[in-house]
């Protein structure tokens, strides 16, 4: 008896330090228009750690938010991001929206929220830029393939590089050769070998649980697995469970 009493007290003081990071896939997006200010807003308020951000180049340079390579599915407009000059997209509406900058969303997110980066088209350069500019370099993750993650980590080796697991093999390398501080997780890559390699490196462990893994079962079996963030689309309800567990501060 004596013996479950200190377990149950160690597991409580383990819980009672533990933070599961929210993360809100494209803004809080299930009731105002993806990767919009208004949906980034929303995921404030409910109380997200992060919201993620899909970070393209127009054909002139500039740094805008879409997460396809086209408009074509969310906005009122046609064309390839990087065919369409940023006046032109500027002109486009997402849902009654407008497109929003990176430059926008990091001075949105600013002493609020942490951003999580997927670099999608942007230039190393061009990403660490925006980043000094909102001096935002301490409060983002950045996903993104493996070498372009060592050109942001050359550039500014404060700016936490956040890769894909992917396999076992791929995450020892990466680990090995990028020692990043928080390694990416899918459905696809969500195994028992990787995540332990991941949790040993002593980096944080972010996983997606997204279209039918986006449920409490799912949750709470990234939770028992080592999860120490969770991208979700229902942040409303995901942060209500991490509440009531005392999971989230």
């Amino acid at each position: 008896m004596r013996l479950i009493f200190l377990l149950l007290a160690a597991w409580s003081m383990f819980a009672a330090d533990r933070h599961i990071a929210v993360i809100s896939h494209r803004g809080e997006h299930l009731s105002r228009p993806e990767n919009t200010l208004a949906a980034y807003r929303a995921a404030i308020d409910l109380g997200a750690d992060y919201f993620e951000v899909d970070v393209q180049t127009t054909s002139d340079g500039h740094l805008v938010l879409m997460h396809d390579r086209t408009v074509n599915r969310t906005t009122d407009g046609k064309g390839a991001v990087d065919q369409l000059t940023f006046a032109e997209i500027r002109k486009l509406k997402v849902g009654g929206e407008q497109v929003p900058t990176f430059d926008e969303a990091l001075a949105l997110a600013k002493r609020r929220i942490g951003v999580y980066v997927d670099a999608k088209r942007v230039s190393a350069e061009d990403l660490v830029a925006a980043l000094d500019r909102h001096k935002m370099g301490g409060h983002v993750v950045v996903y993104g393939g493996a070498e372009y993650l060592k050109g942001v980590q050359k550039l500014r080796p404060e700016v936490k590089v956040m890769p894909e697991s992917v396999s076992l093999a791929v995450v020892e390398k990466i680990i090995a050769e990028l020692k990043p501080r928080v390694i990416a997780f899918s459905h696809r890559d969500w195994q028992d070998d990787i995540i332990q390699a991941a949790r040993r490196s002593g980096a944080g462990v972010f996983v997606d649980r997204l279209g039918p893994e986006d449920t409490p079962s799912a949750w709470q079996d990234a939770i028992d697995r080592g999860a120490t963030g969770i991208q979700t689309d229902h942040v409303a309800d995901l942060v209500a469970y991490l509440h009531a567990r005392g999971l989230h501060k």
